[in-house]
Order: structure tokens, then C-alpha cells, then sequence
């Protein structure tokens, strides 16, 4: 801060502008390297929930299958039979709607046998979501 002369007196009126500036360019500096992290760790914790979330239901279907002797007709009969509490929400669409399912191929076995992501685009791989 300049500190201003005033009848023998030191008297402290604000920051100069160079002050300011410098200020400034350190925010903006910082700003630019935690900036592009942030959002990378970002894209890392969405790809990391999809698999977890993919994986749960996964499990819920094969334990659904093994205890029911066949496979669920929706995703709503995993939670109506309490094998998930909810349907997980997709992290890339934001909604619990987008799943898309897989059908069995087997006649003695009919349903649900797998789920995928309906998210369009890919992933750092290069894998499309829908595949994963």
C-alpha cells in the first residue's frame, strides 16, 4: 500500500494499482493450473461411478437370477424385489432412465441378463459409455 504524506501524518488510503494487478496475476495464474485438474478429476470420478454403478447392478441381476431361477422383466422389479435400493443414477445423463438392458437369448431364462450405460460419447479409452 502507498502510504500518503498529509500534514506530517502517515495515513494509508488503499491498494495502488500495480498492487492490484500483481494480485491479480497470481489468481489468474493459480487459477489456470487448478482449473484444468479440477475438471479432470471431474471426467475420472464420473467414469469411476459408472463402473461401480454398472458392477451393483450387475451383481443384483446374476443374484436375482440365481435366487429367482430366471431374470428380472425391468430394473424396477431389482428394487420392488429389494435386491437395490434404487436405480442408480447414470452420471453422464443424469438420470435413472437412461439404462439401456440387454435381453437374455436364453428361451428358459427370459429377461434382463446385462445393462449399459445410454450415454452417448466415450471415455478416455476411447470406449463408447454404451459399451462399458
Amino acid at each position: 500500500m502507498a502510504p500518503r504524506i498529509a500534514s506530517g501524518k502517515r495515513s494509508v488510503r488503499g491498494f495502488t494499482l500495480i498492487e492490484l494487478i500483481v494480485v491479480l496475476a497470481i489468481i489468474g495464474t493459480l487459477l489456470s493450473i487448478a482449473v484444468p485438474r479440477y475438471f479432470g478429476s471431474l471426467e475420472k470420478s464420473k467414469a469411476t461411478i459408472l463402473h461401480q454403478d454398472l458392477s451393483v447392478m450387475r451383481e443384483a441381476l446374476d443374484q436375482y437370477s440365481a435366487d429367482k431361477g430366471k431374470y428380472p422383466d425391468t430394473l424396477d422389479a431389482l428394487v420392488t424385489d429389494k435386491y437395490l435400493r434404487a436405480i442408480p443414477v447414470d452420471p453422464y445423463t443424469n438420470k435413472a432412465d437412461t439404462w439401456t438392458t440387454v435381453e437374455s437369448d436364453d428361451s428358459d431364462m427370459p429377461g434382463i441378463k446385462d445393462v449399459h450405460s445410454g450415454a452417448p460419447g466415450e471415455g478416455k479409452d476411447g470406449i463408447a459409455y454404451a459399451t462399458w
